[in-house]
């Protein structure tokens, strides 16, 4: 089967964004060059972990390579925090990711593929073995992949994180979101906690 790629070698802007208003967030990643826009749903926990891995990466490089690779220091805030470019078309929703760093062009490179239909959904399914596992290649129909520097990777990070700590405040008890009007804990029997300030 053919794969769709959407690639992203030099983007102008790669960020993580959202519409809506907190608790009817919906989440995308976005990447323009000149004209051309890429954008993709995927889910608040991804953006958080697609920057808390690839803070790993960068400073995996920087030990790896003894300074020898130019890698910036986390950035304390996002320098780009203007709102998703439009039109906001999803291409697909992510399910699987992948982060590399590529030290023939000293870059980041991520690849978000497709969700895929259950095995339920589709007649004609090819069985796979138990011991036979597929690569995302061979289970997605579509891919997104943007190459990025180090210094773009870090201002990634600092805007998603920034994004992500943007939502519902977490109850301290159960660790889930508060709506404005409170929530039913579940650690409270079921009683509604009201919003803390």
């Amino acid at each position: 089967m053919a794969i769709l790629v959407h690639r992203f070698d030099a983007p102008d802007r790669f960020v993580a964004g959202t519409v809506g208003q907190p608790g009817e967030r919906t989440f995308f990643l976005q990447a323009r060059e000149g004209n051309r826009i890429t954008s993709v749903v995927c889910e608040k926990q991804q953006v958080s972990v697609l920057a808390e891995h690839l803070d790993k990466i960068l400073n995996e490089v920087v030990r790896r390579s003894g300074g020898d690779v130019e890698v910036p220091p986390p950035a304390p805030a996002p320098r780009d925090t203007q709102p998703l470019d439009a039109p906001i078309t999803e291409e697909f929703r992510v399910g699987t990711m992948t982060i590399a760093w590529d030290p023939n062009i000293d870059r980041i490179v991520i690849e978000m593929f497709s969700n895929v239909e259950n095995a339920e959904d589709s007649e004609e399914e090819t069985p796979v073995e138990p011991e036979q596992e597929l690569s995302p290649e061979e289970e997605s129909d579509e891919v997104f992949v943007v190459r990025i520097t180090a210094a773009y990777a870090r201002e990634f990070v600092a805007r998603s994180q920034a994004l992500v700590n943007a939502g519902r405040p977490a109850c301290p008890f159960c660790l889930q979101p508060i709506d404005p009007e409170g929530h039913v804990c579940p650690r409270a029997n079921g009683y509604r906690r009201p919003l803390f300030n």
